[in-house]
């Protein structure tokens, strides 16, 4: 699909690939470990493997099936990777002679229960990219500068649609019943990526709606957006560039509860201070809806699927945004955190205006 973009700098030219030089992913966990308890905790470093390759390994090194391992996400296999992996405490002594080119154990703790997946604050990036002249490294800094001051959209990454891009073509038709995926993993996987894919396409067309209203009077928008006078009114007087609309589903930041946005300005405020945002459709059985204006937007991407549907925050706020040029080896290096389910990618394709894979 084509983005539309959040910020209005023109395209930066640089390299960016995933490498685990290059690439660095650390886990941030939802909680602290006790220190005792019947699950030992590994924190492992990893690079060129996928979660599932990693644990794989220990596995079989183990004797054991894959359930009885714990994790709290799945990290990226072109990069070094820190995560938490629990055990049975009863595994510890046979773990002390596993051996591995690619995987490391740092540190072991205990806990009083398995880690699960979601058991995960967010995470810490740290990005180098390449090929930057000093003029883009300016671009570059005056870009973070306003992620770090406003957030930015929180697209899926190119990641979640397969190899190809293309997995969200069989995610509609097995969503819809019209294909069939006898295996439940492959299902859910198909389906998330149709999903996902409707959600960038609302996301995009938000984005959009927001650079017209910024761009021309209430007036001049009213039969082109099919919006009341009222609304585009209320819109321009925000000052945030993500727009929240009569109807819209907003969720307490970075987790709480969920209410449709009903015209309280206060919400506005809250909303300014990073302490809800705004949500999009994962479109599905149970799923909560806009209401209002915001459905007359969201309508055109719910479908009634064979999965339950979801809300998923639109806009996020990166944490601990810093940047670094270092002009002799032409580098721009990146630090940031995201919460989890964010891609470090869309960050990096928000900084270039365009897509990139690695």
């Amino acid at each position: 699909m084509n983005r539309f973009y959040s910020m209005n700098h023109s395209p930066i030219d640089f390299i960016f690939k995933q490498t685990a030089r290059d690439f660095v992913v650390e886990e941030i966990p939802l909680y602290e470990f006790s220190g005792e308890g019947e699950h030992l905790v590994l924190h492992i470093r990893k690079k060129n493997l996928t979660t599932w390759e990693m644990i794989d390994k220990i596995c079989v090194h183990l004797g054991i099936k894959a359930k009885e391992v714990g994790y709290a996400g799945l990290k990226d296999k072109n990069a070094m990777t820190k995560q938490y992996i629990s055990l049975e405490k009863k595994y510890e002594e046979k773990m002390q002679s596993f051996e591995h080119p690619d995987i490391k154990i740092i540190s072991t703790t205990y806990h009083n229960n398995k880690i699960r997946t979601g058991h995960l604050k967010g995470n810490r990036f740290f990005i180098r990219l390449k090929k930057v002249n000093p003029t883009n490294a300016k671009k570059i800094s005056l870009a973070l500068k306003h992620i770090k001051d406003f957030g930015l959209p929180n697209y899926f990454g190119y990641q979640r649609f397969g190899n190809d891009g293309d997995n969200y073509i069989l995610g509609e038709k097995v969503a819809r019943g019209t294909a069939k995926e006898r295996n439940p993993k492959i299902k859910k996987l198909l389906i998330n990526s149709y999903q996902s894919h409707l959600f960038n396409i609302w996301l995009s067309r938000r984005l959009e709606i927001n650079k017209l209203v910024e761009s021309f009077s209430a007036a001049e928008l009213v039969e082109t957006l099919n919006l009341p006078l009222h609304t585009l009114t209320a819109m321009k007087e925000q000052m945030h560039p993500f727009k929240i609309i009569m109807g819209d589903v907003i969720e307490h930041y970075p987790h709480g509860r969920l209410f449709n946005y009903e015209g309280d300005k206060e919400d506005i405020k809250r909303f300014e201070e990073r302490n809800v945002s705004v949500t999009g459709l994962l479109c599905g059985k149970k799923a909560w809806l806009a209401k209002d204006d915001a459905w007359t937007l969201e309508k055109d991407y719910n479908e009634t699927i064979a999965a339950d549907g979801a809300r998923r925050y639109a806009w996020i706020f990166p944490e601990e945004v810093e940047g670094e040029y270092k002009e002799q080896e032409a580098w721009f290096e990146l630090h940031f955190s995201l919460p989890k389910g964010s891609y470090a990618t869309v960050l990096i394709e928000e900084l270039a205006k365009k897509e990139i894979r690695s």
